[in-house]
């Protein structure tokens, strides 16, 4: 298995049970809702076959899992309240068996029928969750800062302890079920590959190297520990054999033609308004027509009865609501704070010479002003309420896409290094990509004839 990550890479372990398992149940909905489930049904179902099966060889066999693999590029795997175990389509590629992905998902399983979260107080967790969620939704790496979701103190897990104590039980859950847990060792040494090649191009190009934070990141390459609990785990003394659960080409069925990069699915809703500069948009009337000019955007009912505008001004570290009351002309009421998609903001109406309007602020990079009118203010505000709440960061599926790419598998032609096959392959730092991809970074050359993954 071999391994990417990006800087805001996340891990969220978290509990079952109570009100964190209805709050992850709402924001599994809303992952659902906004299409970031990867459109493959079959590979849905492998994933889910695999999860289910370490589940019946776990502490807690009865407890209900929903496993998901996710349609974005970065690489990782995490655990939400409910059982809601998610995948992402990312790491994928760098895995090279059926087993190593099993050890993925065991550890998670094992942070939740360890109940691991006991350590974290309850509002931060459900806070996390809303967090996380904005970021699968928006892939905003300003939404994940201003979310504390950018450094290490979310993405850490739970300590290098906690983390042993999960593989020690992903490990007996994998053995259990059939699969070699010194598969687990395999994710840790492309992990590190990983954070090597991340310090090459740091000093390359003069910028600081990062820290991979995700999976795993607690663990050293040669982790004693680690080789300890994965021993004791295949030491087991079963009451029987446990054939392997993995059917040979299987894995590699799944991988070919995965989506490679950016999410391919490209989904718009005909009664959205997208801002592509801004990377914001909004749901409207289907009857409205939208206007954007270089002052303002403005949605506008047919008649021209109706209508909603939105400046934005830079942000000052003022709230929401203080800008709104420093900007509001006539007596405040209703105020409202809002909260969507990670977005905070506020609403209130306003009311002069008899007058009525809606007004809200939201922050996104900018902070965003809405002012609506209309004619007849009692019958239409509920809409320009609506519209205002509808306002969010563009998904990354609704972004324009690129050339598509993907994954598949060739035969090494005779003679032909990693260098060589880089030259066709139009991706940044292909021939490092192709070697991580293929477990031989730094340094390694196929043989004539093995099966290798390519980006095509």
């Amino acid at each position: 298995m071999r391994l990417v990550t990006t800087v805001a890479a996340l891990v969220l372990l978290l509990p079952l049970g109570g009100a964190l398992a209805g709050k992850g149940e709402e924001e599994h909905q809303k992952i659902v809702d906004s299409g970031q489930v990867y459109d493959d049904p079959e590979l849905q179902a492998y994933v889910n076959r695999i999860g289910q099966s370490l589940v019946a060889n776990s502490d807690k066999p009865d407890q209900k899992f929903t496993f998901t693999v996710l349609d974005t590029e970065m690489i990782n795997a995490f655990a939400a309240p409910g059982g809601y175990i998610y995948i992402s389509r990312g790491l994928l590629p760098f895995l090279d068996s059926e087993e190593e992905l099993a050890g993925v998902i065991g550890h998670e399983i094992a942070h939740v029928t360890a109940n691991h979260h006991g350590r974290r107080g309850r509002q931060d967790i459900t806070n996390k969750i809303v967090a996380t969620t904005a970021y699968i939704l928006t892939g905003s790496g300003d939404i994940a800062e201003a979310s504390t979701m950018y450094g290490a103190e979310l993405i850490s897990g739970f300590g290098r302890d906690m983390e042993l104590e999960a593989d020690g039980l992903g490990a007996e859950y994998m053995y259990k079920t059939g699969y070699d847990p010194q598969a687990l060792l395999e994710v840790i040494g492309v992990l590190k590959d990983q954070e090597q090649f991340q310090r090459v191009k740091a000093r390359a190009s003069g910028k600081p190297a990062g820290t991979y934070h995700g999976l795993y990141a607690t663990h050293p390459r040669n982790d004693k520990r680690l080789q300890t609990v994965i021993s004791k785990a295949s030491e087991l003394d079963l009451d029987h054999y446990v054939e392997s659960p993995e059917q040979p080409g299987e894995f590699r069925s799944h991988i070919q033609g995965l989506v490679w990069g950016p999410s391919i699915q490209g989904q718009r809703d005909d009664n959205r308004y997208y801002h592509n500069k801004l990377a914001f948009t909004f749901e409207h009337p289907e009857d409205w027509t939208v206007e954007s000019g270089s002052r303002a955007v403005v949605a506008s009912a047919p008649d021209g009865s109706a209508s909603l505008t939105i400046t934005l001004r830079r942000k000052d570290g003022s709230t929401p609501e203080s800008v709104l009351r420093g900007s509001a002309r006539g007596e405040l009421s209703g105020g409202t704070e809002l909260e969507q998609a990670g977005l905070k903001g506020y609403s209130a109406v306003a009311s002069s010479g008899g007058i009525s309007r809606r007004l809200a602020v939201i922050d996104y990079n900018y902070s965003y002003l809405f002012q609506g009118q209309s004619d007849n203010f009692a019958a239409d505000d509920a809409t320009l309420l609506q519209m205002i709440e509808s306002f969010r960061p563009v998904h990354p599926q609704e972004k324009q896409a690129g050339t598509p790419r993907y994954v598949q598998y060739i035969q090494v032609p005779r003679g032909a290094t990693f260098a060589s096959i880089a030259t066709s392959i139009r991706i940044p730092h292909a021939e490092e990509q192709l070697r991580l991809l293929n477990g031989m970074y730094p340094r390694g050359e196929p043989r004539t004839g093995d099966w290798i993954k390519v980006i095509r």
